[in-house]
């Protein structure tokens, strides 16, 4: 393993970004001077920041370093997707230790440069230095969209429909499987015993979901040709219950969720069952799904209906009968927010 210190700070940068391309018309100078030069005529730039600390956002006793790059990446571009926009150039700014080799950073910058190319984003600067309590990694996004197109929290009228992409609470239950996993290892080295590798049959899909997640930009290309736009939207990070609490807060309103209406996949129905936790609190309350929540007007609804990969889970109301979610036996519960905090241990 190569000792960062043998490049220095600009040196590093060199060494990742040197073959760096960039493919967006907007971006007219990338990595190489003391600022990138961006040029959006005739729209309207969409900024994201986003902080991962060890120890906080990840550990990396189960996360591969390239898998953390590529999952840092995307949360940064469900943003963009959240507010209907196209994510354009990255900025990456990594607090390192020295127990990191070149190496290392170089596998953590191969999961950025792969989630960049995939949804077609140029990486146009950022800034290392030393670090004493390990890795901190700071991206900021860059995006842009059309002034009509822009979706934000504040536009839910009473009666619109709430809606979610995908499916809920995998991630959650993905991180349940890596930390029981994690508590074996250590014990294991505690006792002397050899390490025995862990068994995720059957949850691959799980695991997948909590440590390389997909941004949602296939759904604002689905809801713009189906000529839908949302009338407030967010991504879900911390939390289905949570973010709806968001929407309501700013555009004013309240709502009410079905129980029976929540997307569930298989392997996280029969991983909370093997962790005997309610499923619909890890749906409600897991967070970093990134899936899209959006709401969209009552006349839309044969249109939402019929894409595969939305589903309407309940509406918009009035202010006055608060967020509500109805049970499989109809009864109503008030929704609360238990999603991830981060001043919250």
């Amino acid at each position: 393993m190569t000792d960062i210190s043998t490049l220095g700070e600009f040196g590093l940068i060199r060494h990742l970004t040197k073959d760096l391309k960039n493919t967006n018309e907007s971006t007219l100078k990338g990595v190489g001077d003391d600022c990138a030069v961006l040029s959006y005529p005739n729209k309207k730039v969409l900024i994201t920041s986003d902080m991962l600390m060890e120890g906080v956002h990840f550990d990396l006793v189960y996360t591969p370093l390239k898998h953390l790059g590529y999952k840092a990446a995307q949360v940064n571009f469900s943003d963009v997707y959240a507010m209907n926009g196209t994510p354009r150039q990255l900025v990456v700014n990594l607090a390192l230790s020295r127990r990191f080799s070149i190496e290392a950073t170089e596998d953590l910058y191969a999961g950025i440069r792969l989630a960049c190319e995939r949804h077609g984003v140029d990486l146009v600067g950022g800034d290392t230095c030393s670090s004493l309590t390990g890795l901190a990694i700071s991206i900021t996004c860059i995006g842009e969209a059309d002034e009509s197109d822009i979706v934000y929290r504040n536009g839910a009228q009473e009666n619109d429909l709430i809606c979610v992409s995908g499916n809920l609470g995998a991630a959650y239950l993905g991180l349940q499987l890596m930390e029981r996993e994690k508590r074996v290892f250590e014990s294991q080295q505690k006792n002397g015993a050899e390490a025995a590798q862990p068994d995720f049959a059957g949850r691959e899909y799980l695991i997948e979901r909590f440590l390389k997640p997909e941004a949602r930009r296939d759904i604002p290309e689905i809801l713009r040709k189906a000529q839908i736009h949302p009338t407030a939207m967010m991504d879900v990070s911390d939390g289905l219950s949570s973010e709806l609490l968001h929407i309501c807060k700013q555009s004013n309103c309240g709502c009410r969720i079905y129980e029976d209406r929540l997307p569930l996949d298989y392997q996280t129905a029969a991983a909370a069952e093997e962790f005997n936790l309610n499923v619909t609190t890890c749906a409600l309350n897991g967070g970093e799904d990134y899936e899209l929540l959006f709401t969209a007007p009552l006349s839309e609804y044969d249109k939402l209906k019929a894409i595969d990969d939305i589903r309407i889970i309940g509406a918009i109301t009035k202010k006055e009968e608060g967020a509500q979610l109805v049970t499989r036996d109809g009864q109503e519960f008030p929704l609360t927010a238990q999603g991830f905090n981060a001043f919250q241990s």
